[in-house]
């Protein structure tokens, strides 16, 4: 990293989980943000390293969804009735 700075190339370590969110940096700026996860309990993950004044970050974050926990609500808005997804659930096309 020394040689790349010196030669005006940005970059930095690339390091795991665990020592990116012990970085006092990471701590500084509270980027590792707090979510409540229905199965795996209290977590923390990455959260964005940008804030914005106008829009500011939620208090916590919400969990990742699980596989096909919205499919229903994203089918529907696709214009596909209750019949029609159950018909593609019996294909395993959903």
């Amino acid at each position: 990293m020394r040689l790349l700075n010196a030669a005006g190339v940005p970059c930095g370590a690339i390091n795991r989980i665990d020592q990116a969110f012990a970085n006092p940096q990471v701590e500084h700026l509270a980027i590792a943000r707090p979510v409540q996860h229905p199965k795996l309990g209290s977590l923390k993950v990455v959260g964005q390293p940008i804030t914005l004044s106008g829009a500011p970050q939620p208090a916590a974050m919400r969990p990742s969804p699980d596989l096909g926990q919205h499919t229903d609500e994203v089918m529907s808005a696709l214009g596909f009735d209750a019949a029609e997804v159950a018909r593609l659930r019996a294909r395993g096309v959903v």
